[in-house]
């Protein structure tokens, strides 16, 4: 009995001790000063490829300078830059074994401005029968990832447009596939594509914290500093979507809690800390990042979403997306016996949450990535409106969900759990 008073207590020392570091290092005039600035007008709702996003991932970036974080391997800086492609089609003309085929007819899944095909143009020549899934067969065609003429027979005419959901946006591929609803042998082929580019340069911001005995296991910190940018003023006059909530929140979280674990120096595992853009734009962000990474040594992904506001169960609340999916949610939970805050199942199943953030990329490719929000998805007052601003967050919560993300994740960081892992998609 007396061994089991002993260990409880010793328990709550511990937890006791740990709650002081949060109160301590994470305090709500940081998280005030870091929203506030993130989420001001004149950042004008940080939309990718303006010059207001630019300053504030320069933001960002100092502000992990500051905390004395390190560059990721391979870069000058915190700024993990890439090229974004947006590809608008303009004509396209094709003559296959003598026959003309209309331009509609004829679907071009490139980044590139010309397409020129012929029998000497080194495309491997596939058929998508009357009897395959189109839009199946489709997919797994595009990710060979090779230069391919695809000849869809005419039996999924009324279909055929589907393919267009495949339109090529996003970074730069070297390859191009080439749908063309035919019945021919395409023994003889001469095809045409012509596309607009538009290139937009897009930067994450990335910084990491190198563990100490197990620097080859990588624990993220994740949440998109872009937002919708200027609109058409509302009522009141208002044109700035600002993303106080959508995502100003969750980066902030991410800069307040690599600060704290800066000073904590205690990492076992090394700590990544990612802002990423362009994650309202489709993702591009987040799917440049993962695929810079082995997804085996990530052992989870804590993706900060829209954290700003009250949870459906009120303050000191949050919900995991996808916590049935691996036990990462159990064991932030653990971690909290004996405090107020709770984390809960995400309740919004029919949105599909797990997959509509920036945790989805190393989710499917096996990592317990989840995303941690309190976003009311099915009646949050001010998503994607002029009114996500400063005056719609909630300081103080916010600040107690930052603590609670804290004392919730350091047996992962320390190397005491490991959570299990997601199946592959």
């Amino acid at each position: 009995m007396k061994k089991t008073i002993i260990s409880i207590s010793l328990i709550l020392i511990s937890i006791l001790s740990l709650a002081q570091d949060e109160n301590k290092l994470i305090t709500t005039k940081e998280v005030l000063r870091v929203e506030t600035f993130l989420a001001a007008d004149d950042l004008r709702g940080r939309k990718p490829g303006t010059p207001e996003i630019d300053k504030a991932a320069d933001f960002i970036a100092n502000e992990f300078k500051k905390a004395g974080l390190k560059n990721l391997d391979g870069l000058k800086d915190f700024k993990q830059s890439f090229t974004n492609i947006r590809s608008k089609f303009l004509n396209a003309t094709a003559i296959i074994d003598a026959d003309k085929i209309d331009e509609n007819n004829i679907i071009g899944i490139t980044t590139d401005s010309i397409i020129k095909i012929n029998e000497t143009s080194g495309y491997k020549k596939v058929v998508i029968g009357n009897t395959d899934n189109l839009l199946q067969r489709a997919e797994e065609i595009i990710n060979a990832k090779n230069n391919q003429l695809v000849l869809v027979n005419p039996f999924f005419i009324n279909d055929f447009k589907k393919l267009r959901r495949y339109k090529r946006d996003g970074i730069k591929t070297d390859f191009s596939v080439v749908f063309v609803l035919s019945n021919n042998n395409a023994d003889k082929y001469n095809i045409e594509i012509n596309n607009k580019i538009t290139a937009i340069n897009y930067s994450n911001v990335v910084a990491v914290l190198p563990g100490k005995s197990r620097k080859n296991e990588i624990v993220v910190f994740s949440g998109h500093y872009d937002h919708l940018g200027v609109g058409k003023p509302n009522a009141a006059g208002d044109s700035i979507y600002n993303g106080a909530n959508d995502d100003a929140a969750g980066t902030t979280a991410v800069m307040i809690l690599a600060d704290y674990f800066a000073k904590l120096k205690n990492n076992e595992r090394t700590l990544m800390f990612v802002a990423f853009t362009a994650e309202e734009t489709g993702g591009y962000g987040s799917q440049y990042f993962s695929k810079q990474l082995d997804a085996d040594k990530v052992v989870a992904m804590f993706n900060l979403e829209m954290i700003g506001t009250e949870s459906r169960w009120g303050k000191n609340s949050a919900y995991i997306t996808g916590y049935e999916k691996s036990d990462f949610g159990k064991i932030l939970q653990n971690n909290l016996s004996g405090s107020a805050f709770h984390f809960e199942p995400d309740p919004y199943l029919k949105e599909n949450l797990f997959y509509r953030s920036d945790n989805a990329t190393l989710a499917a490719l096996g990592v317990p990535a989840h995303t941690i929000s309190t976003s009311k998805m099915d009646n949050e007052p001010t998503y994607h409106k002029q009114s996500d601003d400063i005056t719609s967050i909630d300081i103080n919560n916010m600040t107690e969900i930052i603590k609670a993300i804290a004392l919730s994740s350091k047996t992962i960081i320390s190397g005491k759990d490991t959570p299990s892992r997601v199946d592959k998609k």
